[in-house]
């Protein structure tokens, strides 16, 4: 795999991974539109560990206090406490859909689905749901007021996300705003719902290489290059959006997805 291709296809990943807008999508139909080969299993595992790394990083305090609350006594007050620790369970709970449909779905999802069309359909009626939840939703809930609720209805949107063009990020958002959370409360939930997937899905398809073949030896830069450059633009997204959804709105990426849903659907109708 040339080294070049390697790094636009990690910057690619680590923008589309948390922007709505489908990494999936975008890995590929890149290499669709440019003629690349399939970068393969190996190449996506690096992928994957590197957003893993990115969102680990960025929410690594929160985890933390999650964690601590609960397993024992945990950092703060009484009632700090205890909001740490329902929001672990309510995301272990949201994580279960999405584990689920991954692994009944794995292999269509990663065959079958992969097709312009169902891109492009998937780009355009997230899009419309999106422009939904931003028009209906109340936006008053902050992450400290998700409830058990919340936690059934975003992760059942997650499962969604095995469709290419769909987006974890894009759907589990959407979700967010219909359960009436603020825009920036809909990010943050969803990038701490991915985290356990995005983790086995690495994990998963790290043993798949080991059980098979292993790391090629031409492999080993472009696979470091690719989790070292998907990190690091990832964490830099992940804080970009935070920041840029407190003030703006969804607006953009809706256009975004459109355009794109529309441009792909024609590519493929004429191809």
């Amino acid at each position: 795999m040339p080294l070049y291709q390697a790094i636009v296809l990690a910057v690619i990943q680590g923008l589309t991974e948390f922007l709505p807008v489908s990494s999936t999508a975008h890995l590929t139909l890149f290499p669709w539109f440019l003629g690349w080969k399939d970068p393969g299993l190996t190449f996506d595992v690096a992928l994957h560990a590197g957003t893993l790394v990115a969102v680990l990083l960025y929410f690594r305090r929160t985890w933390v206090d999650m964690l601590l609350a609960a397993a024992g006594p945990g950092k703060g007050s009484a009632a700090e406490i205890e909001e740490k620790r329902r929001l672990f369970w309510y995301l272990v709970i949201g994580t279960i859909p999405g584990g689920i449909a991954g692994y009944l779905l794995e292999r269509r999802a990663e065959d079958e689905f992969r097709t312009p069309l169902v891109i492009a359909v998937a780009m355009i009626v997230v899009a419309l749901l999106m422009w939904a939840g931003e028009r209906l939703s109340r936006r008053e809930e902050s992450l400290g007021q998700v409830t058990f609720l919340d936690s059934i209805v975003v992760g059942v949107a997650q499962a969604l996300a095995v469709i290419p063009g769909v987006s974890r990020s894009g759907i589990t958002m959407t979700a967010g705003l219909f359960r009436g959370m603020t825009r920036e409360t809909a990010a943050r939930f969803s990038f701490l719902l991915s985290t356990p997937l995005i983790a086995g899905a690495a994990l998963k398809k790290g043993l798949d290489i080991i059980r098979h073949e292993g790391l090629p030896p031409e492999m080993r830069l472009p696979f470091a290059v690719g989790i070292v450059v998907s990190g690091l633009v990832g964490y830099v997204v992940i804080a970009w959006l935070i920041r840029y959804l407190e003030r703006r709105t969804f607006t953009v990426f809706i256009v975004y997805r459109l355009v794109l849903g529309v441009v792909v659907l024609l590519w493929g109708l004429r191809s």
